[in-house]
């Protein structure tokens, strides 16, 4: 993860919201629709409205686009400078068109390096995740989850690799999140293999330690074998600044759980390795871009949505049968709350029945958004979903498959 080396990039610090401007909408014909297009249901919408969300224009293309120097990005500064105003597009055959799924793998063209940014500093697992994504790109880090998707949407980057679920800590909760606050798009999916190591200072032994620095994913994945050794677990930001901490600073007495490439780079000693509770622990990441892709069906690909229902028997086991009518098979399925959502009755009255929680429901199902099958399933969900928003249709990833 990022270390202060001369000539490496700085992590993206953010300070200010995410830009509220929009992108003009690039149609492609067909079935491609579905994926380039925003839609969101509501009781009694025509089903043919359903679609992908629309990219979004942005205000200051230019200025966002400026030559940020490759030692420092001040994400603040940077999105200070982005004010472009009416000039930002001023010719709409210039602005970017969605992305075929051969483009969204090998999107480098010109000769410049793709500029991709990850959540951490160097030696992050994310850093090694947008390499294998995009291996000739630029990392670029970022402070937060928030921060790469701002960096995005301001022009700062290209993409962003950010982790969604693991194997065995289970799902990232704060980017689900950020999915439906920010309207980036899913263009593709990339699987890590993460073997944990217990790194320390040298000259100090596993009985010296008394505690450990790790992301909280991390030391959820090591939790029998850190209570094992007797050792309190301390969250930090990311796995590589655990390791980047305990490395300036010299500490005796604690550990970091991390990467075997960031013991590499802050100069500390492996104590043990492959520490995670069950071998096959896997991080899956999502590459998201400003542009959908056009999604095919030359390969296997998965969809991602989200949706929001009506309160009521049956209603999620309805929506959930729309995929199962049409043998399409889901791969995850996850719900948060609906922020600023207030508690409700079934008829949304007073009257001191039970109050309920409204939620989002995130789905993935292993279908092409070219499938006509897919586009039925979905346009049956549209009839009775209060909200509905295609993420993204991007190619499988079955390098661990």
């Amino acid at each position: 993860m990022a270390a202060s080396t001369a000539g490496s990039s700085l992590p993206l610090r953010s300070r200010t919201p995410s830009c509220k401007s929009s992108w003009p909408d690039h149609r492609p014909s067909g079935a491609a629709a579905l994926a380039a297009r925003g839609g969101r249901g509501r009781p009694g919408r025509r089903a043919a409205s359903l679609s992908m969300a629309s990219p979004r224009e942005e205000s200051s293309r230019a200025g966002a686009r400026s030559d940020v120097s490759s030692q420092a990005l001040v994400l603040n500064g940077a999105l200070e400078g982005s004010s472009g105003g009416e000039n930002g597009h001023k010719d709409a055959h210039l602005l970017p068109r969605p992305l075929s799924s051969v483009q969204s793998s090998n999107p480098s063209s010109g000769g410049s390096r793709l500029r991709v940014a990850y959540q951490g500093v160097r030696g992050a697992y994310s850093e090694s995740a947008a390499e294998k994504a995009y291996p000739k790109c630029e990392a670029v880090p970022c402070e937060q989850f928030d921060t790469a998707f701002q960096a995005v949407e301001k022009w700062l980057v290209d993409r962003a690799v950010l982790p969604i679920e693991n194997s065995l800590g289970g799902s990232i909760h704060r980017n689900y999140d950020l999915l439906i606050r920010h309207r980036l798009h899913i263009v593709g999916e990339v699987k890590l293999a993460v073997k944990h190591c217990l790194l320390a200072n040298h000259g100090v032994e596993i009985g010296d330690l008394t505690r450990v620095l790790s992301h909280p994913q991390a030391l959820a994945q090591c939790e029998h074998t850190l209570t094992k050794m007797g050792l309190v677990r301390e969250e930090v930001d990311d796995t590589a600044g655990a390791a980047k901490h305990i490395a300036f600073h010299n500490v005796k007495d604690a550990g970091a759980v991390a990467s075997t490439t960031a013991a590499k780079i802050y100069d500390l000693n492996i104590l043990a390795k492959d520490i995670q509770d069950d071998s096959d622990n896997v991080t899956r990441f999502l590459m998201l871009a400003r542009e959908p892709i056009i999604p095919g069906t030359d390969r296997p690909f998965k969809t991602s949505i989200v949706f929001s229902l009506e309160e009521g028997p049956g209603v999620l086991f309805k929506a959930l049968a729309v995929f199962a009518l049409r043998q399409i098979n889901l791969t995850k399925i996850e719900s948060r709350p609906l922020r600023k959502q207030t508690l409700r009755t079934p008829d949304d009255t007073s009257n001191g029945g039970p109050k309920y929680f409204d939620y989002h429901f995130y789905v993935d199902f292993e279908a092409s958004m070219a499938d006509v099958n897919a586009q039925n399933a979905l346009r049956h969900l549209n009839e009775f979903a209060t909200s509905l928003r295609v993420l993204g249709s991007y190619p499988v990833d079955t390098s661990m498959i």
